[in-house]
């Protein structure tokens, strides 16, 4: 995997720059990665969402309890209610008599499938970057965060 070179900037130079515009061009780049590897599979972010904790937690989730707790993570404003139809009607997921769900083998064979794709761009992302360097990004961010009042906590 080749990595860009980066240009080299005065330090006083990068210290000046908004770190709003940068992390909002970090995010789009990131986010539009993943969902690009995503798409390979005719999924969206909230469709990998739903598979990994329903993956992660099997007959534990209604519907409305998932819903209700992945919209925090939601920028699409996404009707969660297509997206578990999608799962059904692919055959990835099935509702019990409680209502809760569960994959399927298809499921969870669509899931692995995509997190391989996802680990491709997650080693893309931090290449050339050692892990004391991501760890110390984002303590920096969570610190921005926190100073602005966010929360800082790890999701969910």
């Amino acid at each position: 995997m080749t990595t860009q070179q980066l240009t080299p900037y005065p330090r006083q130079q990068l210290a000046a720059q908004p770190i709003g515009y940068w992390t909002g061009a970090a995010h789009r780049e990131v986010v539009g990665r993943i969902r690009k590897e995503l798409a390979t599979e005719s999924l969206t972010q909230p469709h990998w969402w739903i598979l990994n904790h329903v993956a992660a937690s099997p007959a534990h989730w209604t519907r409305a309890e998932l819903a209700a707790k992945l919209t925090r993570y939601d920028d699409q404003g996404i009707d969660f209610d297509e997206v578990f139809a999608d799962l059904a009607s692919r055959g990835w997921l099935t509702e019990d008599a409680t209502r809760t769900l569960t994959l399927t083998a298809a499921g969870e064979a669509g899931r692995l499938r995509a997190k391989e794709r996802n680990l491709r761009a997650h080693e893309q992302t931090h290449a050339g970057i050692t892990e004391e360097e991501y760890v110390a990004t984002l303590d920096v961010l969570r610190r921005v965060i926190a100073n602005l009042g966010g929360d800082s906590d790890l999701p969910e």
